[in-house]
């Protein structure tokens, strides 16, 4: 493996070649997964970071702003615009916790519930567009959630469940 030959000797005067950086690798592979699903995602007028958050919402619908932004990494600052859009989109509904103020609560309207099952094909297109087998990317999948969970345990900041 190229990555490890150039970690463990210095037989290189600059950087590690981007092919063999392993953070590239997985940056620009979930690149190449958001271009196979931007047909689709036109077609029901969302980007990937909406789809991403409408995700969490399918699986658990009525979450607080702070939770899905700890579900999906990010900081609530930069949820807060992709929620706006959501929102003039009408597919999520925003209103204040009456029993905290402080936080927004999301809830998907009957719109957003229903654009859950138009969604699913989503998965279907990264098999055609990858030509791996579900076990494969399964198995990809699993490796990948490993290694960001590892990361994740020694720098802190996420857990995949979000909280």
């Amino acid at each position: 493996m190229r990555v490890k030959e150039h970690a463990m000797t210095n037989e290189t005067d600059g950087p590690v070649p981007l092919d063999d950086q392993l953070c590239y690798s997985i940056y620009s592979a979930g690149i190449a997964i958001q271009r196979a699903y931007k047909p689709l995602l036109d077609e029901l007028g969302l980007t990937y970071p909406q789809y991403l958050v409408l995700n969490v919402l399918w699986r658990e619908d009525e979450r607080t702003v702070g939770r899905i932004a700890e579900r999906l990494a990010l900081e609530s600052s930069t949820l807060t615009p992709l929620l706006k859009r959501l929102e003039v989109a009408g597919l999520i509904q925003r209103t204040r916790n009456p029993e905290n103020e402080r936080q927004v609560v999301v809830a998907l309207t009957n719109q957003g519930r229903a654009l859950k099952d138009r969604a699913g094909c989503l998965g279907e297109a990264l098999l055609e567009a990858s030509g791996q087998s579900p076990a494969e990317l399964g198995d990809l999948n699993m490796k990948v959630r490993r290694l960001r969970d590892e990361i994740y345990s020694r720098i802190g900041r996420w857990s995949p469940d979000g909280g």
